[in-house]
């Protein structure tokens, strides 16, 4: 069991952006159980409003006339102790499963891309961050979110690597999926968020690479606890 030590006791708020399925949201866990501190997934918040989107059949030319809609969602963030991590939930409902489904993941990155979807998110990402103690991953936590968050990490890997570990993921979960329709997703899905308009996918000044191609869970883990350790005993 991972614990946070006597002589971390300040708390930091630790920033993950990076590519689609290059293991944040993992990561982010890892952190977040050795600090003791709270994990917020914002990608499962882009997710979760897609699926909103996707299961109430609204268009997003809908949401950009009338933002208004998105009130009607309410996410959060609750502890499960018996899987030792936050689980997401939408209106009540529990959603952990269903916003990993191919059809939301073909259309995350467009809905991630209207303003008016961002501003609603974000502003709910900057509240949960407000007493520290956070690790968010996501795509512009380091860049817009907490821009001063005293910890940034930027994760990448080989597009190959990638598509494989979420192809196995979804396997192992019984999905019925093809490995060049995951590559191809994720492709997209680098493509987009790298190129929109409206908070685009880019390295903080600051933030420090963790390229983890050729790394394993635990390797990185390590890694990236040893950053977060240095930066709070200098505080």
């Amino acid at each position: 069991m991972l614990t946070v030590t006597s002589k971390l006791r300040k708390k930091i708020n630790i920033a993950i952006d990076g590519h689609s399925s290059c293991g944040k949201g993992t990561l982010a866990k890892y952190l977040a159980k050795a600090l003791g501190y709270v994990f917020i997934d914002s990608g499962a918040m882009y997710r979760a409003v897609t699926l909103y989107l996707l299961r109430n059949k609204i268009d997003l030319d809908e949401v950009k006339k009338d933002p208004e809609i998105l009130k009607s969602i309410k996410i959060e963030f609750r502890f499960n102790p018996e899987k030792d991590y936050f689980e997401i939930f939408m209106n009540n409902v529990l959603i952990e499963q269903e916003i990993r489904e191919m059809e939301v993941a073909n259309w995350v990155s467009e809905v991630s891309a209207v303003k008016e979807v961002r501003d609603f998110l974000v502003q709910q990402q900057k509240a949960f961050a407000i007493n520290k103690g956070v690790v968010m991953d996501g795509r512009d936590i380091g860049t817009k979110v907490i821009p001063d968050a005293e910890l940034k990490i930027f994760m990448t890997a080989d597009p190959g690597i990638r598509a494989r570990r979420r192809f196995d993921e979804l396997v192992r979960k019984k999905k019925m999926v093809d490995y060049d329709e995951v590559l191809e997703n994720i492709r997209k899905r680098d493509d987009l968020d790298s190129s929109r308009v409206e908070s685009p996918l880019v390295k903080a000044d600051d933030a420090i690479i963790l390229d983890n191609t050729n790394m394993s869970i635990q390797e990185q883990g390590q890694v990236a606890l040893a950053w977060a350790k240095g930066v709070i005993a200098i505080l």
